[in-house]
């Protein structure tokens, strides 16, 4: 039985495995630039992020419609279950779907068909945080906020997700101000590619309660001090830091630095479908490639569910915390 944790940094649409692809391309009269799943794995040899994002957005023309959103989200469920996810906090991109003619209610409905029967079925429980595209406009963001007004029931939060570089945190000032406003959570992509100023610049001025990667907080002593004393998350994904080429090994991740400075750090999978694995994988990667004790991975398990959206259910927080605290390692 795998550790007990929650996955706070997971794109929906980063889940979408060569198979089922292949499956919503021949439903939706797809045509796709490859002759089967072993030759789009074959595109997975990234250079850095942009290269990924490419490929990332030309596979989202198999989504289609609401049944198409649903079962991408209850394929990643299933696997997540598997690998011991009791909470999972799900990015998608409605701006990529818009512009392609899939509508802001398709995306919504269809992922809350699996994601709103998710406990019943996997055993999960699930919040939904819509990210902005920053490599768009910012009026654009402030289009996709108010077309997502009427799911805000079903939505929790918002995130910046997208190419970092040349694109500031403080273009986003106004969007993030109208979300705090409608009372949604505040998380942003900062620190991944970008410089440790984005981190800083997105505390102070989009009011992100989490940093999504923030892995180069470190470069900024003055940065990791707020961090630890605001008690400020980071939501890692160390394979896709070796993917995306910002780590050369993950021997080399500074995820024990980092928790030996007292940030709370969580482990996640961010697009495992196009970085080798989901997030129970990445636990054992950290585990094995940096020589992380069991009370690490313990501390890893307790942040993901300290650093999760669930003021609003302390009671659930306590049971999952309880169910870690009672973990007995095993060879897993």
């Amino acid at each position: 039985m795998p550790l007990p944790k929650a996955e706070l940094h997971l794109h929906i649409e980063g889940t979408l495995e060569p198979e089922l692809a292949f499956g919503l391309a021949a439903r939706n009269a797809v045509e796709l630039p490859y002759a089967d799943s072993d030759d789009l794995r074959k595109a997975y040899a990234f250079e850095d992020l942009q290269s990924f994002l490419n490929l990332y957005y030309e596979l989202m023309a198999v989504l289609r419609t609401e049944r198409d959103f649903e079962d991408l989200a209850n394929a990643y469920l299933e696997r997540a279950a598997a690998q011991g996810v009791r909470h999972a906090e799900i990015f998608f991109d409605p701006q990529a779907h818009i512009a392609r003619g899939v509508s802001m209610g398709t995306v919504v409905e269809g992922l809350w068909r699996a994601l709103g029967r998710s406990e019943e079925n996997h055993g999960v429980s699930t919040r939904l945080i819509m990210c902005f595209l920053r490599d768009e406009s910012a009026e654009s963001a402030m289009e996709t906020l108010r077309a997502a007004e009427p799911y805000l029931d079903r939505i929790v939060g918002v995130g910046l997700d997208s190419a970092e570089v040349g694109h500031p945190p403080a273009k986003f000032r106004e969007v993030y101000e109208a979300a705090a406003a409608l009372g949604l959570r505040r998380v942003a992509h900062a620190g991944e590619e970008g410089p440790p100023e984005y981190i800083t610049e997105a505390l102070d001025v989009l009011g992100i309660e989490r940093v999504d990667h923030g892995l180069r907080c470190l470069e900024d002593p003055a940065l990791v001090e707020r961090l630890v004393r605001e008690r400020v998350p980071l939501t890692l994904c160390p394979l896709s830091n070796v993917r995306l080429r910002a780590v050369d090994a993950l021997a080399d991740h500074p995820l024990p630095a980092m928790l030996d400075a007292g940030l709370l750090c969580t482990v996640n999978s961010d697009d495992p479908a196009y970085f080798g694995g989901y997030v129970a994988d990445n636990f054992h990667a950290v585990r094995e490639a940096l020589g992380l004790s069991t009370e690490r991975m313990r501390e890893l398990a307790r942040n993901s569910f300290l650093a999760s959206f669930l003021e609003h259910d302390e009671e659930r927080r306590a049971r999952y915390l309880a169910e870690v605290d009672a973990y007995e390692f095993t060879g897993d």
